[in-house]
């Protein structure tokens, strides 16, 4: 893995890497045409806090709906998460999708594990999540197209407190590029 702490061009592409090539107010504002217009036939979901409030077991019916309505307009997709296989299970049999779980994000092998899946390629495949250390990075190492959404609840796993105190600034700068493109 790349480390940050390089000075020149492997900062520079690791500074990259925590870039989403998209960035939504909200997970339902993902259009399938816009993917469908770059080629994307496949999505892999983050699961806790990207698709279900972090602990909770429950998915809410609007999201179901939501899963489905990517099902009908023909993508592929699956659930890659760092959590439990029992906790994972579950929600994937709530919305009928394979996943992977005990994923290790950002390391690119659960991606790679989830694109044999669906029989897909890393071009034609999109990574949708809430954290740019894990969803985003992962996803762009293998070169998926990148989705960052927001957090579905202020609750989660301790390390990831920790992490989204970093990830502020890369959001603070995505923000700020977002502002000077206008």
């Amino acid at each position: 893995m790349q480390g940050c702490f390089f000075i020149g061009e492997k900062f520079i592409f690791m500074w990259n890497n925590l870039y989403p090539d998209l960035y939504l107010n909200s997970i339902y504002e993902l259009e399938p045409q816009f993917l469908k217009d770059k080629g994307i036939r496949g999505i892999i979901l983050d699961m806790d806090n990207t698709l279900v409030p972090w602990g909770s077991m429950d998915i809410d019916p609007e999201m179901i709906k939501w899963i489905k309505y990517l099902k009908d307009e023909g993508f592929r997709l699956c659930v890659v998460s760092n959590n439990s296989p029992v906790r994972g299970e579950n929600l994937s049999s709530q919305v009928g999708l394979p996943g992977v779980w005990n994923a290790n994000k950002p390391l690119r092998k659960a991606f790679r594990r989830a694109l044999k899946k669906m029989e897909l390629r890393p071009e034609e495949t999109a990574a949708v999540g809430d954290q740019v250390f894990t969803d985003v990075l992962g996803g762009n190492r293998l070169g998926l197209f990148t989705v960052l959404v927001p957090q579905l609840t202020s609750k989660d796993f301790v390390w990831t407190r920790i992490m989204r105190r970093l990830e502020k600034i890369v959001l603070r700068r995505i923000n700020t590029e977002k502002v000077e493109e206008k």
